[in-house]
């Protein structure tokens, strides 16, 4: 699965809660920013931070420069009571990171925990490379516990190696999940399933039937290869309760050019439990996908789980395929050409009514076909 209009779908809204939790707006008041590219959210994201902190007013610099005359434990002890959190956040942006760092170290975990959602995002990673580990671990695990998982994203992606093996531990699977769905470095998310270990991507896979199932195909898009593979196996295998949960999702917000390419990375065993689920015998859900299929082309990924599909579903299919808008049903055939799969195709024309077999021979692409 390459980063293609679903990837962006959901990578779109990630960036758009990001941008929600800087403005202090609910997601839901952004929406519009859904129709744009995931690319161009991010960067008005960015363009976001720099407004909010890039302007900041001149008092900030005095109280900065202020905490530089005095003591680091009388700095802390000023921004507790005196500024509070989000101020103290954004005299923490103006600071060189190693000051930031001595003055973070005399402050309550949960102080810290709490201003962290307000630090000028770009301060991270200078900050974070001189805060004492243990420090750097209770930081992490308090955010985690106040549910306060797109800071976590900010964070996960800077932390080093030895941090993340004990966080990890100690973080719910759920905020695992939700922590990597908002990770500012999504480079850095394979690396992290490498540090998690089989065991623990399996829990935290399974979690995502909790209601996750968006955030859980967002990851398993951002990572490439094994992983993704590993990613789909996992899920191929839960519950089938728990694994129809994930294909209803996917129905229900139009997801299926995220699923359908981990579909495609199963094996035939694997795939036919897929087939088999309560959710594929539903013709609305079918419909669903072949119109999701002609709009993305996706057939080589799709026409392998049709023919493990129960026959009445087959069926459905082949009657939503039969009733194609003439260019999508060309689409559909030059597609199918280009990439020789009339063996998986030519099953499922013989399972459309008369009409629809007529039109499908008359497609110029058939009609090649058949003359070779």
């Amino acid at each position: 699965m390459s980063g293609g209009p679903v990837m962006d779908k959901l990578r779109n809204r990630a960036e758009t809660r990001k941008i929600a939790a800087l403005l202090g707006e609910q997601p839901e008041r952004l929406a519009f920013l859904h129709a744009l590219p995931a690319e161009d959210v991010r960067r008005f994201r960015e363009q976001t931070v720099a407004a909010l902190y890039d302007r900041q007013p001149e008092m900030l610099d005095r109280i900065a420069s202020a905490t530089k005359l005095v003591p680091a434990v009388v700095a802390a002890a000023i921004s507790q009571k005196a500024l509070g959190p989000r101020l103290a956040s954004a005299v923490a942006g103006r600071l060189d990171g190693a000051r930031a760092a001595d003055i973070i170290e005399k402050l309550p975990v949960s102080f810290t925990a709490e201003s962290c959602a307000h630090l000028d995002p770009r301060r991270i990673p200078g900050i974070v490379d001189r805060l004492d580990e243990n420090l750097l671990v209770r930081i992490a695990v308090a955010l985690a516990e106040r549910g306060d998982h797109l800071t976590m994203g900010r964070f996960v992606g800077h932390l080093r190696d030895s941090a993340l093996e004990r966080i990890l531990p100690q973080v719910a699977d759920d905020a695992v999940l939700r922590s990597g769905f908002a990770i500012d470095m999504p480079e850095r998310l394979g690396h992290i399933i490498d540090l998690m270990g089989e065991d623990r991507l399996a829990r935290v896979v399974a979690s995502a039937a909790g209601g996750l199932w968006p955030e859980a195909l967002a990851i398993a898009g951002l990572v490439t290869g094994e992983q993704r593979a590993r990613i789909a196996l996992l899920a191929a295998r839960l519950p089938q309760e728990q694994l129809d949960s994930l294909v209803r999702t996917v129905a229900e917000q139009d997801l299926w050019e995220s699923l359908l390419p981990l579909v495609a990375l199963l094996g035939d065993e694997d795939r036919r439990t897929v087939a088999v689920l309560p959710s594929l015998r539903d013709a609305e859900v079918l419909g669903g996908i072949v119109r999701a299929v002609v709009a993305t082309g996706l057939w080589a990924e799709f026409l392998p789980l049709v023919e493990l599909l129960p026959a009445e579903s087959r069926k459905t299919v082949a009657d939503a395929a039969g009733g194609l808008a003439y260019d999508e049903l060309d689409a559909l055939a030059r597609e199918v050409d280009k990439r020789d799969l009339w063996e998986l195709v030519l099953p499922l024309v013989e399972l459309m009514d008369d009409a629809g077999k007529q039109r499908i021979f008359e497609l110029p692409a058939f009609q090649v076909r058949a003359a070779d």
